[in-house]
């Protein structure tokens, strides 16, 4: 008789699931991470990505840049939980932010979910995770930068990335690879050509 392992939740439903899980109005990085154990990676690249869509003060890309850049470097360093300092695991937000912000993806969420399934699965662990890893470094560094109506662009990225880690979808984690790639070509292109013009103005 063949046995059949339980069925996975989809990402949504165990983020919510996990924002509901502890009493409160606010709830801190830690307690929401804490039952998602093996996929936090996946899901804390997510949450990065939330204050790239909502109204933040000028330069959020900046600092969230930098901390998907911290993360993308526990990856590449091979660490199996991710490690978050201690103020920022006490940091909290606001659960009816957090369900409101999840309510207001969802469009982008069942896309995604009808998509994402484990495949290449291979891609998603070592010695792979060296190239998820500086993927990531990589993206954070372009959220970081100062180019103006970018943050839904890489915010957009870091989503389907963080799908693409949680669902264990190696298809979709490639094709983020070679987009990040492509992105950082043209954007080195295009700011050589841009050097290159005021240069020759003057």
């Amino acid at each position: 008789m063949t046995t059949h392992e339980p069925r996975e939740e989809k990402t949504a439903a165990l983020l919510r699931a996990a924002a509901m899980a502890t009493p409160g109005e606010r709830i801190t990085v830690e307690q929401l991470l804490e039952p998602l154990k093996r996929r936090a990676f996946g899901f804390l690249l997510l949450l990065l990505a939330i204050p790239n869509f909502i109204p933040v003060p000028l330069g959020i890309g900046g600092v969230m840049g930098v901390l998907v850049v911290a993360l993308g470097l526990e990856v590449l360093l091979g660490l199996e939980h991710p490690w978050i300092p201690g103020f920022l695991k006490r940091r909290t937000m606001s659960r009816e932010g957090l369900l409101r912000f999840l309510d207001r993806i969802s469009p982008i969420i069942r896309r995604l979910e009808k998509v994402c399934k484990p495949r290449i699965q291979a891609l998603t662990r070592r010695p792979f995770t060296f190239v998820s890893g500086a993927i990531m470094v990589l993206i954070g560094i372009l959220l970081a930068l100062p180019i103006p109506f970018t943050n839904y662009l890489f915010g957009g990225m870091l989503i389907a990335f963080a799908f693409a880690l949680v669902e264990r979808d190696g298809v979709l984690l490639l094709a983020i690879w070679v987009t990040t790639i492509a992105m950082v070509v043209l954007s080195a292109t295009f700011s050589h050509a841009l050097l290159k013009f005021f240069r020759d103005l003057y």
